[in-house]
């Protein structure tokens, strides 16, 4: 099936609100435009699907120049990383040819936000063309995973961005997060926000296929839900190659060592596995760990619903089936252990009186933001 291509150059409108893309516009001209505009830093874009016109690292990217812009969503919109019409079968990642379908670079705070948006199509393509233009900042060493990881979505360096109602689904990457790769590489002293997002169906050759954090990263999770996601597709050829221990049975939700995580009203069900903590400072709040059984992957290890062997604060969590708590941090008194059947509903949320007070809750979307700053 063709696929459309956009034109030469972005149609892109100025108005009173924001710059303004639609279907055939290129979205990265409307971020260069607002990116030197003081006055209108909201980016539009309205219902369909964005595909490249190129192979090249990200759909968009934003790096410290485009800090502060609200990139928003107009009805239902997608960003897609295939275009079949530039790629064959026969090479590698088809049909997707970009690394990334949203790059978030160093210099990027809180104040940036990305909203409504569904991001899919990433499959393991990797180019290292365009990286001076895309991340201008040399000095932060960009290493194999700076390429690979973060298929929906990339963070690195000192970024800080605001993700919200997002549904990013079916992505593949190799080795590393399919759905977001946080990279901070020991510039965590602020967290990369994610509230009102789903998570489906991504896979991961390597770890997180969901939410990677690398190490020295952070990130504060509000009212996810992570379901249908897979880790551990394949053999982990980073070890291989490195004589390291190989990482072969891990969550979609994957933290590093030195790095933390905040996850607060969050649900996983039906992952292969739930989440595994490496680092020692994370706190995990009012959510939900069941049933994360999901067959696939690596064969021969058992499921596990949430890893905190290296220490975290766990309260108000309800888990059923196994966790790894070597320091005896998940307390029966603070959570309910052996939780009974949540009776999800078709969105996921629990009906069980139980529950009431954790896990995911949909989300209506307002597709709209605050006036332009005066």
């Amino acid at each position: 099936m063709a696929v459309a291509v956009p034109r030469l150059w972005a149609e892109v409108t100025l108005e009173a609100d924001g710059y303004h893309v639609h279907p055939g516009d290129r979205i990265q001209e409307a971020l260069d435009r607002a990116a030197a505009d003081p006055n209108h830093k909201n980016v539009w874009v309205h219902a369909g699907e964005y595909r490249p016109e190129s192979k090249r690292q990200a759909l968009v990217f934003l790096n410290k120049a485009h800090d502060g812009i609200r990139l928003q969503a107009v009805g239902s919109v997608t960003l897609h990383a295939a275009n079949p019409v530039l790629t064959s079968p026969a090479e590698r990642g088809y049909p997707a040819v970009v690394n990334h379908v949203v790059y978030f670079g160093d210099g990027i705070s809180s104040n940036t936000v990305l909203r409504g948006f569904r991001l899919t199509g990433a499959n393991g393509f990797v180019t290292r063309e365009g990286t001076a233009t895309m991340e201008p900042n040399k000095t932060i060493p960009r290493n194999y995973f700076f390429y690979s990881d973060g298929g929906a979505v990339k963070v690195f360096g000192r970024s800080y961005p605001s993700l919200r109602d997002l549904e990013i689904v079916d992505n593949f990457t190799k080795p590393c997060g399919a759905g977001v790769s946080i990279q901070h590489q020991g510039y965590s002293r602020d967290m990369v926000r994610l509230e009102n997002c789903v998570f489906r169906q991504n896979r991961a050759q390597g770890t997180g296929a969901a939410v990677d954090l690398l190490a020295g990263s952070a990130a504060h999770l509000i009212n996810c839900l992570f379901v249908g996601n897979v880790s551990n597709t394949g053999e982990d050829e980073v070890a291989k190659n490195s004589g390291e221990r190989p990482f072969v049975n891990n969550g979609v939700l994957t933290v590093f060592w030195k790095s933390r995580v905040v996850v607060e009203r969050c649900t996983f069900t039906g992952n292969r596995n739930g989440v595994d903590d490496m680092g020692s400072e994370s706190r995990y709040v009012d959510s939900i760990f069941v049933d994360n059984t999901l067959e696939g992957g690596l064969k021969g290890f058992a499921r596990y619903e949430l890893a905190v062997n290296g220490g975290a604060e766990v309260t108000g969590c309800l888990l059923n089936g196994t966790v790894h708590d070597v320091r005896k941090v998940v307390s029966p008194t603070s959570n309910q252990i052996a939780s009974p059947s949540p009776r999800f509903n078709s969105d996921f949320v629990p009906e069980a009186p139980e529950y009431r007070t954790a896990g995911y809750r949909p989300v209506k979307q307002v597709h709209e933001l605050p006036a332009e700053p005066r």
